[in-house]
């Protein structure tokens, strides 16, 4: 797997290429955001993305936003800024995960492997008595598919492909104007969970007050 890492800190750099060779892991390294952008341009090899937020020309949610969201990859943000609206602007634009500095970098790996565990689309989530399965897009209670809406399988998907994460209600938001092209406020989408709530009939939705919500797979 390619990795392209852009972050200015050499000496974090130097101490990653040696773990992630090892797992069978290859670092493409840029240091300052307008050398990203220049290799984003040129190349398309990369199957992950590991970001820092300051970079010395620039910030990396900006580079994040402009550059790479639409480019449908994976990435991890690094930081050393581990305030709620750092984080929160991050996720919301599309990152999978962040980590904040000083970290370890088996704890990095550990996360990288996960979210590419959970990018497989072929797979079968099962939480509980419930499962998800990607390829046919249903939902299973204990093997027996559960009558849902196409909306309603569009946002238990959603959780389920964003398992062991918080979904911010404003994502929940967008997500069902680009399903739809339909406006809904906050107190629609507190309806539309409570629902499938009352489908599923299980707990494994959790409400995060103030938040979103989010699936917890243990």
């Amino acid at each position: 797997m390619n990795i392209l890492m852009v972050e200015d800190n050499e000496s974090i750099v130097k101490g990653l290429v040696y773990m992630f060779n090892k797992n069978g892991m290859e670092i493409i390294h840029k240091s300052t955001v307008d050398s990203a952008i220049d290799y984003i341009g040129e190349k398309r090899d990369f199957e992950f993305v590991i970001l820092d937020v300051g970079l010395p020309d620039g910030d990396g949610i900006t580079l994040f936003k402009e550059y790479i969201c639409d480019l449908d990859i994976p990435t991890i943000f690094l930081t050393a800024n581990d305030d709620e609206e750092s984080i929160v602007r991050a996720l919301d634009y599309g990152a999978w995960d962040y980590i904040t500095k000083p970290f370890s970098t088996k704890e990095l790996i550990a996360r990288i492997n996960r979210i590419i565990r959970r990018t497989k689309k072929t797979e079968i989530i099962t939480v509980g008595d419930i499962s998800y399965d990607f390829d046919k897009m249903v939902v299973l209670k204990n093997g027996k598919e559960v009558e849902l809406t196409s909306l309603e399988l569009k946002i238990v998907g959603l959780m389920f492909f964003n398992i062991d994460k918080v979904v911010n209600r404003n994502i929940i938001l967008d997500k069902i104007w680009e399903w739809t092209g339909n406006y809904v406020d906050d107190h629609t989408v507190t309806v539309y969970f409570k629902r499938i709530r009352q489908k599923l009939d299980t707990d494994i939705i959790k409400t995060v007050k103030g938040v979103g919500y989010r699936i917890d797979k243990e």
